[in-house]
C-alpha cells in the first residue's frame, strides 16, 4: 500500500506543479503549463519508464486535441464576440439586454446561466466560458466578476454537455443503459443546479446582501432548469437535457424579469446605457445585432444528433489517424465540418456580413482575435500534452488504484475527486468520463454497491473540475482580456469547486449507504 500511495504521489506532480505555479508562484498559464509539460516529461520517463519516442508522440497526440476542436471552437466563439463589437452590434444587444433589466445580477443569471448553460449543452469545448462572459464585460460587469460567473454556471451542465457527449460516452464504456445513467446524474446534480445561480447573484453582487429581492428570480432560474433537465434526462435521454433545461430556464427566469422591471434597482447592481440607445432598437436592428448568435443557435441545433440526417451527412467528412507509437489501436478523430468550431466561425461570417462587415475587416478582427488568443493556445497545448502523457504512461491509472486499493468501504467519498481530477488535468467532461468510468464501476463491484449511482458521481466530480480546469479558466482570461490573471481566477474559483465536490462527496456516500 505504501508503494502504491508513493506511485500516486509521484504521478500527481505535473498537477501539484500546476496548482503550485498558478496559485502560488502567480506565473502566466502559458508558462505553468509548459513546466507541468516538462514534469509530466522527466516523471514519465524516469518512474514510469516511457520510451522518448513515446512520450513525444503521447505529446504530439495531445497538441493536435488541442488544436483541433479545442483552439478552434474557442478563436470561433471569441471571434464571433469581437466582430459583433467592431460592427457595433454589441451596443444594440447591450441596449436591449439593459431594457429587459438594468440589475446586473439579473442579466447575469440571463446570459451566465440561461444563455451559457445553452451554448454548453450545445456546443461546449470553452463557448460557455467565453462567450458569456465576453457579453458580461461588454454591459460593464468586472472582467474578473464575469469570469467567475460563468465558471460558477459551467460547474453543473458539463455531463450533459455538446449534446450529451460525455454521457452517452460513459454510458457506452461501462455498458449501463443510458437512460437510467443519464436520469441518475440528473438526480446527483438537482440540488447543486438550483444553489448555482444564488452562488451568481453573491458573486456579481459582492456577498449575501445582493440575494436581497432576488432570490425569487435565482430560485426560478435554477429550479426551471432542474426540473426539465431531470425530466429530459428519464424519458428522452443525455442529449438534449441541458438545452431543454436552458431554453426553459431562460423563457421563465426572462418573464419572471419582466415582472420585476417597475421595482427600483439599487444603485450598486444597476448598470447604465444611452437612453438614445434604447430608443433606437428596432425589430430590424435587433436581428441584424443577434444575427450571429441566432444562426449559431438554428446550425448547431440543425447539425446535432437531433436531425440524424444532417448529423450523419456532415460527419462523414472526417480523418481518423494514429499518433501515439506505443498503441496501433490508439487514434485519434478530426471532424472537419460538423464540429463546433467550424459550425460557429461560418455563423460569425454570415453575421458578420450582416452587420455590413467586409470581407477585410473580418480578416483584420480574426487576426486581432488570434494574437489575443497565442498565450491561451499554449496553454492549450501543454494541459493537453501533460493528459495524454499522465494517461499512456499508466501515472492517471497509479492514481486511479491507490484510492481504490487505500479506501475501502469509503471509497464513494473521492469517487467524484476522481471525476474532476480528470476534468482538472484534461479540461474535458468526455476524456474524464474515459479515464475514470470503468474505475469507478469496478470500485462499485468490489465494495457491493450500485454501479449506475457509482459510475454517475464520476459525472458529477466532472462538473466541479470543470469550475476549477486551468483550460476553461485561460478561456475565460483571453475572452475578458485578462491573460495571466489565471492564477488570481483559480485561487477564487477553488473554494466554490472545494465545498462543491465535498458535499458532492457527502451525497454520494450517503446515497451508497442508503442503497441508492
Amino acid at each position: 500500500m505504501l508503494e502504491l500511495a508513493g506511485m500516486a504521489v509521484v504521478a500527481l506532480l505535473p498537477i501539484i506543479w500546476l496548482v503550485i505555479a498558478l496559485t502560488g508562484l502567480k506565473l502566466e498559464a502559458w508558462l505553468a503549463s509548459l513546466g507541468s509539460l516538462v514534469v509530466a516529461v522527466v516523471v514519465s520517463f524516469a518512474v514510469w519508464h516511457m520510451t522518448p519516442i513515446n512520450i513525444g508522440t503521447a505529446a504530439l497526440e495531445g497538441f493536435a486535441m488541442a488544436l483541433w476542436p479545442i483552439v478552434v471552437v474557442i478563436i470561433a466563439a471569441v471571434f464571433t464576440y469581437n466582430l459583433t463589437v467592431h460592427t457595433g452590434a454589441m451596443e444594440t444587444i447591450k441596449a436591449m439586454l439593459t431594457s429587459v433589466s438594468s440589475d446586473r445580477r439579473v442579466l447575469t443569471l440571463l446570459i451566465a446561466w440561461c444563455f451559457g448553460n445553452f451554448m454548453e449543452g450545445m456546443a461546449g469545448f470553452g463557448t460557455a466560458v467565453a462567450i458569456p462572459a465576453s457579453m458580461l464585460l461588454a454591459l460593464g460587469v468586472d472582467p474578473i466578476t464575469s469570469i467567475l460567473v460563468c465558471l460558477i454556471a459551467n460547474g453543473t451542465p458539463t455531463m450533459f454537455g455538446s449534446v450529451g457527449i460525455p454521457t452517452t460516452t460513459l454510458a457506452a464504456i461501462t455498458g449501463i443503459d443510458v437512460l437510467d445513467l443519464s436520469f441518475t446524474q440528473a438526480l446527483q446534480v438537482f440540488p447543486f443546479v438550483v444553489v448555482c445561480p444564488i452562488l451568481m447573484v453573491m458573486v456579481v453582487g459582492g456577498g449575501t446582501k445582493a440575494l436581497k429581492g432576488m432570490l425569487p428570480i435565482a430560485l426560478v432560474a435554477g429550479l426551471s432548469f432542474a426540473i426539465p433537465e431531470l425530466f429530459v434526462a428519464r424519458f428522452v435521454g443525455a442529449e438534449l437535457a441541458d438545452v431543454a433545461g436552458a431554453v426553459a430556464s431562460l423563457l421563465c427566469t426572462f418573464v419572471f424579469a419582466t415582472r420585476m422591471k417597475g421595482k427600483p434597482v439599487p444603485e450598486e447592481y444597476r448598470l447604465e446605457v444611452p437612453q438614445q440607445k434604447k430608443l433606437t432598437v428596432d425589430v430590424g436592428g435587433a436581428l441584424i445585432a443577434w444575427s450571429p448568435f441566432i444562426l449559431i443557435f438554428v446550425v448547431l441545433l440543425a447539425t446535432s444528433k437531433m436531425v440524424t440526417p444532417v448529423y450523419t451527412f456532415l460527419s462523414q467528412f472526417k480523418t481518423t489517424v494514429n499518433i501515439y507509437a506505443g498503441d496501433p489501436d490508439a487514434t485519434l478523430t478530426f471532424t472537419w465540418v460538423n464540429t463546433p468550431g467550424v459550425l460557429i466561425f461560418i455563423c460569425g461570417v454570415l453575421g458578420g456580413l450582416v452587420q455590413g462587415a467586409s470581407i477585410g475587416e473580418m480578416m483584420q478582427v480574426l487576426g486581432a482575435t488570434v494574437k489575443q488568443m497565442a498565450k491561451t493556445i499554449v496553454t492549450m497545448l501543454g494541459v493537453l500534452g501533460v493528459a495524454k502523457i499522465m494517461t499512456y504512461s499508466g501515472m492517471i491509472a497509479s492514481i486511479a488504484a491507490f484510492f481504490v486499493g487505500a479506501l475501502g468501504s469509503l471509497y464513494p467519498l473521492v469517487s467524484p475527486l476522481l471525476g474532476a481530477l480528470g476534468t482538472f488535468v484534461t479540461g474535458s467532461g468526455t476524456s474524464s468520463e474515459v479515464l475514470f468510468g470503468n474505475v469507478q464501476q469496478n470500485a462499485a463491484a468490489s465494495i457491493g454497491a450500485n454501479e449506475t449511482w457509482l459510475v454517475a458521481a464520476n459525472s458529477l466530480g466532472v462538473s466541479a473540475g470543470k469550475m476549477i480546469s486551468p483550460q476553461n479558466i485561460a478561456i475565460g482570461c483571453a475572452a475578458c482580456a485578462l491573460t495571466g490573471k489565471d492564477g488570481e481566477i483559480m485561487g477564487k474559483i477553488a473554494p466554490y469547486a472545494g465545498v462543491f465536490l465535498v458535499l458532492m462527496a457527502a451525497e454520494v456516500y450517503l446515497g451508497v449507504m442508503l442503497g441508492l
